[in-house]
């Protein structure tokens, strides 16, 4: 009997923690048959191999393992809690070639975040696409489903398998995805380390988010967790100061030599508007420049820059006229792909003196060199290349590494917040009716006391009746409700927390509706059934 009761005890709770896992078939040398993994013989403990009767005790009608698998779909997927997964492809991750297969334009994120939440185990769900990740952020009903889910809808979009997606996909759970998504924002995640444009792209989430189902109340309080904490970041660290790019650091190469650290006075000439040349202009904008001449073999992305930058004065002159601007400008940054020198001993040394009488700046950022060599030999020139901005680079590089460990620190203490915050969710319900049930009895019990005492009462004892009843109410909320909080002025564990919360929806019978997170999800396998 010892034994019995031992085999049965061991049954049940195998049964018990099978139900909340996903089921995984044994090998076969394990199975204690061969025909079914359902039979009854595997599901109950009273049968051997010897005996092929049943205990008295035991009623024959019992519903089999099988039947209470399909019957108890819904019950089991309630077990779970529901989780926030990062799932994607980024530049860390997967080749271009593979997340541009992914890629998601702007105007189609609202359609993607519906046709995400149409899952059957995605609740919510958020898109954020750019040129170096293409990531997925879903509340799942069900973490294990969700990725599947979430998975194959991947693969069916671009075309790739879900081998090759799993090999190169990122996949980050709750605290783990968020961190993540704060690390992006502050752009730590990024290949310049601490650069800005990140930061208005996971703005554009939220923009584009506004209104959609599927874009509720934890993707959208995540992501604008996110916003702030990038925020956070640039101000406190200042990361994002001090270049970490050729053209940002050629623009604060000049910017220091200059006398007055001023480009807004100077005369500035850049020669080029390629890929390189553009990022000039544009850094060049940022630092204060009103004014500057472009010389270019065509006028046409000169004008698509003076759109761009409305604000600025581009003048555009082609590249017969370059000496004739070279002699008017202070600075000259010159980005061509020309294979021979632009500027030569020669042509430079018939150049006036720069305003001011001081010498003229060439900041050479091309490959072959625009800038002849022996330019740098003149007196009136002054030269520099390349090579010498990548000492600028490698020394801002490395300073902000520093800042980028104070940022994690700052990124920490805001994970814990927003843990917190959305641990509070989840007893929030609980929380809310408790205190209607306990206010109920209070009024109640307050009105029968008016009542009794009649109509001699004055103002003055009303109040001090309602401050009295308010007060005990107060007080005997306080324990209960410290223990249905889980943030960090409370030591309680979430598990402890939601504990309590049962308890609490069982004592009181405050658990009479079905749970938000059963409904969904017997509300998603209706429609799948359809």
């Amino acid at each position: 009997m010892a034994a019995l009761a031992g085999s049965s005890s061991a049954a049940t709770a195998t049964t018990s923690s099978a139900r909340f896992r996903r089921f995984i078939r044994p090998p076969p040398s394990q199975l204690p048959f061969t025909r079914s993994r359902f039979s009854v013989k595997a599901a109950c403990p009273f049968f051997s191999d010897n005996n092929n009767s049943l205990p008295q005790n035991v009623v024959a009608s019992k519903p089999s393992p099988l039947e209470l698998l399909k019957t108890s779909a819904a019950e089991r997927y309630t077990k779970e809690k529901s989780c926030i997964v990062c799932i994607g492809l980024n530049i860390h991750s997967a080749p271009v070639e593979m997340r541009e297969k992914l890629a998601i334009p702007e105007d189609r994120w609202p359609q993607v975040i519906e046709d995400l939440c149409a899952l059957n185990h995605i609740e919510e769900a958020a898109v954020l696409s750019t040129c170096n990740r293409m990531e997925i952020y879903v509340v799942a009903l069900s973490q294990h489903r969700g990725v599947k889910e979430v998975t194959d809808w991947m693969s069916k979009v671009s075309g790739i398998s879900i081998p090759d997606l799993r090999e190169h996909q990122v996949l980050l759970y709750n605290a783990d995805a968020t961190n993540h998504l704060f690390e992006v924002a502050s752009g730590l995640d990024s290949l310049v380390l601490g650069e800005g444009q990140i930061l208005a792209q996971v703005k554009q989430v939220v923009k584009a988010g506004q209104g959609v189902p599927g874009f509720d109340r934890k993707i959208s309080g995540l992501f604008k967790q996110a916003i702030s904490v990038g925020k956070r970041v640039r101000t406190e660290t200042n990361i994002s100061s001090g270049s970490v790019s050729v053209s940002s650091a050629a623009v604060e190469l000049a910017q220091m030599k200059l006398p007055d650290s001023s480009l807004s006075d100077a005369g500035v000439l850049v020669v080029g508007s390629g890929k390189m040349g553009k990022l000039v202009i544009k850094h060049l904008a940022a630092k204060g420049c009103k004014r500057m001449v472009v010389v270019n073999r065509s006028e046409e992305k000169v004008k698509a820059i003076q759109r761009e930058l409305k604000d600025v004065e581009i003048v555009f002159r082609p590249i017969s006229e370059m000496l004739e601007c070279a002699a008017e400008a202070d600075v000259i940054f010159t980005s061509t792909a020309c294979e021979s020198p632009l500027f030569t001993v020669e042509n430079v040394q018939k150049l006036p003196l720069a305003s001011h009488g001081r010498r003229r700046l060439f900041v050479d950022i091309s490959i072959p060199r625009n800038v002849e060599a022996g330019v740098s030999d003149l007196e009136t020139a002054l030269v520099y290349n390349v090579d010498d901005l990548k000492e600028v680079v490698a020394a801002n590089k490395e300073d902000r590494l520093q800042k980028a460990a104070e940022a994690k620190e700052i990124i920490m203490e805001e994970l814990n917040k927003f843990e917190a915050w959305k641990d509070s969710l989840e007893t929030a319900p609980t929380i809310k009716k408790f205190r209607a049930y306990v206010e109920r009895i209070r009024a109640s019990e307050m009105e029968k006391c008016l009542s009794k005492m009649g109509n001699d009462v004055s103002m003055e004892q009303k109040d001090a009746i309602y401050a009295l009843s308010m007060g005990i109410m107060n007080k005997v909320l306080h324990g209960p409700m410290q223990h249905l909080r889980c943030d960090h002025k409370n030591h309680n564990s979430q598990g402890e927390v939601l504990e309590n919360m049962r308890a609490i929806n069982r004592m009181y019978d405050l658990d009479t509706e079905v749970s938000l997170l059963e409904e969904k999800i017997r509300d998603k396998m209706e429609r799948a059934k359809k």
